[in-house]
């Protein structure tokens, strides 16, 4: 296969979900000029049959424009993604997820290791109805060191889709010095991503459930994207009780884009990059 033009990974199988992950490729994959590559994994269950891919690649192609490859692989799914990733180099992996991941699936390999192993961009997409294009992309801000990653990824992605950021921080202290400094940064970063010639909002809010209140917040501005950075280690409390970005992950019905943070020396006190 060759490798000379930028692509899309899509995993497929016979469930409805990664259909339609693979059809929300279609306008990234106009955007980035980028090819769809169609990859069908067999388990052990009865695989994607190969003349369905086939037919699959030439109906994506027609629709989308773009010329489409196939492949098929042996083993487990997951593994299988971040193998073919680490060769082709995907500007994007799309995942349709068909069901969502519990506790006791956790610990076993699954979409969200596989997500947070990836050293791709990895687009989720687990709701059945999504617009075409993008045209509003949620940024869930923190004091964490990966914010100043996840602005530029922000702005990146708005410029392609020429879409609009909304911010939105979260307010869960009493710690009024936290409390201004998130504040403080909120209103950085929207100066910083106005004068990028994005258009952006930020909102803030106070509350207890982080991940509910994105999620709900994500609706009323009817975000199309929602981006967070997931991290590749997880502590014991974090693996068991589940961080903010594998909740999202998990339970939005928007897809979710998901960037693996660059490895950088820990800080002992937050620099805003603004």
């Amino acid at each position: 296969m060759s490798t000379t033009q930028s692509c899309i990974l899509v995993p497929i199988d016979s469930t409805e979900q990664t259909i339609i992950a693979l059809h929300q490729s279609y306008n990234l994959a106009r955007l980035t000029n980028s090819k769809i590559v169609l990859m069908s994994v067999d388990e052990g269950e009865p695989p994607f049959k190969h003349h369905h891919l086939e037919e699959l690649a030439k109906e994506a192609s027609a629709d989308s424009g773009q010329p489409v490859e196939t492949m098929v692989r042996d083993g487990n799914v997951y593994d299988e993604i971040i193998k073919v990733a680490d060769v082709i180099n995907p500007l994007f992996i799309m995942i349709g997820l068909t069901s969502k991941i519990n506790v006791g699936k956790i610990i076993g390999r699954n979409a969200f290791k596989m997500v947070r192993e990836s050293k791709h961009p990895v687009i989720t997409i687990r709701g059945k109805e999504h617009h075409d294009g993008c045209k509003t992309i949620l940024l869930p801000l923190d004091l964490t060191k990966e914010t100043r990653e996840k602005v530029d990824k922000a702005v990146h992605l708005a410029k392609l889709f020429n879409a609009t950021v909304r911010v939105i921080s979260i307010l869960t202290t009493t710690d009024e010095f936290a409390e201004n400094r998130l504040i403080s940064l909120s209103n950085q970063v929207w100066k910083h991503i106005k004068s990028e010639g994005v258009r952006c909002s930020i909102k803030t809010l106070r509350g207890k459930d982080i991940t509910q209140m994105i999620l709900d917040y994500g609706h009323e501005v009817e975000a199309d994207l929602i981006l967070i950075m997931s991290k590749a280690e997880l502590s014991v409390t974090e693996f068991f009780i589940g961080t903010v970005a594998q909740r999202i992950i998990n339970e939005s019905d928007i897809p979710v884009v998901s960037y693996r943070p660059m490895k950088r020396k820990d800080m002992t006190t937050f620099v805003t990059p603004y």
